[in-house]
């Protein structure tokens, strides 16, 4: 599905570097924009085009790079429910948070993704340059009021919630899963019975964000 502009792109780019001028801390050090919401509602294509739009001064964090490994899923029978709340390294994902902000402020950072070919998480696929003082990271759970996310939304000055109609959302999660390998069976399967819990988790988190941003 051929995604449309990112319409207002330029104006909420606007609204993150005034997260910057907002910092008044010692040595004027590094903020965190969160983009939280339910899976297909266009997160990480609205976190990368803020970063392209606000270029060295901005880097991508993307919370998918925490997701447990194939076999990690096996042994806690959670292969099922990949992409689920349980499924991701949260601990893991506030620590680098915390690096980001507390101490690495003068030496590349590297931030691990996830593979969709290889439906695996894979290190060091991103990078966070010295210059860069906007970390803007998106996914789904950065909202929830759950242990591990709670601790990482602390580091965020600002969470944006990040929205789609339910259509939209679906038409773009099967095509995914369609382009990534399932037959259409499969793929619809795979959207109701695991992406349709997870967004009603996220759903239930929205009031605890600061703006919804509709895409």
């Amino acid at each position: 599905m051929e995604r449309a502009p990112l319409a207002g792109l330029a104006a909420l780019a606007d609204d993150a570097r005034r997260l910057l001028a907002a910092d008044a801390g010692p040595g004027r050090g590094r903020v965190v924009l969160g983009l939280a919401g339910p899976p297909g509602a266009g997160k990480s294509t609205l976190a990368r085009g803020l970063c392209a739009e606000l270029g060295a001064l901005a880097a991508y964090v993307p919370l998918d790079g925490f997701h447990l490994s194939n076999a990690q899923l096996d042994r806690l029978g959670l292969r099922s429910r990949k992409g689920s709340e349980p499924s991701f390294d949260v601990w893991g994902y506030e620590a680098l948070l915390r690096r980001l902000l507390e101490g690495e402020a003068h030496r590349e950072v590297y931030v691990p993704d996830f593979d969709r070919t290889l439906d695996e998480p894979v290190a060091a696929r991103h990078r966070v340059p010295p210059e860069a003082r906007l970390i803007v990271t998106e996914g789904n759970y950065l909202a929830c009021d759950l242990p591990g996310w709670r601790e990482a939304r602390a580091r965020m000055a600002q969470l944006w919630y990040v929205d789609a109609p339910d259509a939209v959302r679906d038409a773009r999660l099967m095509e995914r899963h369609v382009g990534n390998g399932r037959d259409h069976a499969a793929a619809r399967a795979w959207v109701d019975s695991n992406d349709a819990p997870n967004a009603e988790l996220v759903t239930a988190s929205r009031g605890r964000c600061d703006r919804v941003v509709p895409r």
